[in-house]
């Protein structure tokens, strides 16, 4: 079956099918139901690849995350999709693993399937992206490891600056022994949590005593890395972990192990995914406005506005320090 043998049963145009199948500009209620109900009856099946805006572009978007089992990555990913279905978008998804060479397979393949537009919500770059990219002329939107040059918009949080609150809360707690739990240190927004922990913690140091360790980007990897902290002799006041899905394995190692949070150990945790409201105690965090991410993003990639957003733009976005119940005053000797 095809566009036109639905058009002639609705007796609509060509592109009254089409705006009706793409839920793109006004048609009359009588008519969009006309329309699907010879869909109904052709069993017409539309070519998801062939959508199209006026002027033969994409209706799809591409979208790339790093880790779809971190509820971070997955709660960006969900708003984008949900603002772009809602204006009549298709949304593709990639996972990376974090690894920049399936990043640029990833792109490449978006690249081929001639998405609209493309979010690059990612810890890990490759230099030869941003010439691919600009070659291909292809709005993008970067989350926190592009430049933002041509075509290409990069969202910034403001990463120093939340993890900065958080040891200096823990400092005036009396914390003096602090540890850092992370993942991928060499890629740009996790390295950067790390790097702003042990600048900070410098400063006090003699009176702070801090190790490093890391895990893979998940509750068993937080889990492995607090066990190795406590089996190097290390005993924390507090552990810092770059993430909130991290830091609930480290609440389970420190419970398996008998302590208590926040009495023997305080943990905090960064992103405020919601299961960081629900762990028990429930996590001391840094607040990144996932929702809103996904939000700008989208509206950055839309091609179909009257006035588009500008690209090249470099948005920054401030963290918010949420106190729970994770954290509290030091140990007695701590």
């Amino acid at each position: 079956m095809s566009l036109e043998e639905v058009a002639k049963l609705a007796r609509v145009s060509t592109s009254t099918v089409s705006r009706v199948l793409n839920n793109v500009g006004p048609v009359k209620n009588t008519t969009r139901a006309r329309v699907m109900k010879a869909v109904a009856e052709l069993k017409y099946h539309p070519n998801l690849h062939a959508r199209t805006l006026a002027g033969g572009r994409s209706r799809t978007l591409g979208v790339i995350v790093s880790n779809l089992a971190n509820p971070f990555f997955f709660d960006v990913f969900e708003s984008l999709e949900s603002a772009a279905l809602a204006d009549g978008y298709d949304v593709m998804m990639a996972n990376t693993g974090y690894e920049p060479e399936r990043l640029v397979a990833s792109i490449r393949l978006m690249i081929g399937r001639r998405v609209a537009g493309l979010a690059a919500i990612v810890s890990e770059m490759d230099p030869r992206l941003i010439q691919l990219l600009t070659d291909a002329a292809i709005p993008t939107v970067f989350y926190d490891v592009g430049p933002a040059v041509g075509r290409i918009t990069n969202i910034a949080v403001n990463y120093r600056k939340g993890v900065e609150k958080v040891l200096d809360y823990l400092h005036t707690l009396g914390h003096n022994r602090m540890a850092f739990v992370g993942h991928h240190a060499a890629l740009g927004p996790t390295g950067e949590r790390q790097k702003t922990f042990e600048e900070v913690v410098s400063r006090y140091v003699p009176r702070v005593e801090f190790r490093i360790a890391a895990g893979s980007d998940s509750m068993e990897g937080g889990q492995a890395a607090a066990r190795e902290l406590f089996e190097s002799g290390f005993r924390p006041t507090a552990i810092v972990c770059v993430n909130d899905f991290m830091a609930v394995g480290v609440l389970r190692e420190i419970r398996e192990r008998e302590l208590r949070v926040p009495r023997d150990v305080s943990v905090t945790g960064f992103d405020n995914i919601r299961l960081s409201q629900f762990c028990y105690p429930a996590l001391t965090t840094v607040h990144i406005p996932r929702a809103r991410i996904g939000e700008i993003a989208f509206e950055y990639l839309r091609a179909d506005r009257d006035q588009p957003r500008p690209a090249g733009q470099n948005i920054v976005i401030e963290a918010e320090f949420i106190v729970r119940d994770s954290v509290g005053p030091a140990a007695e000797g701590g």
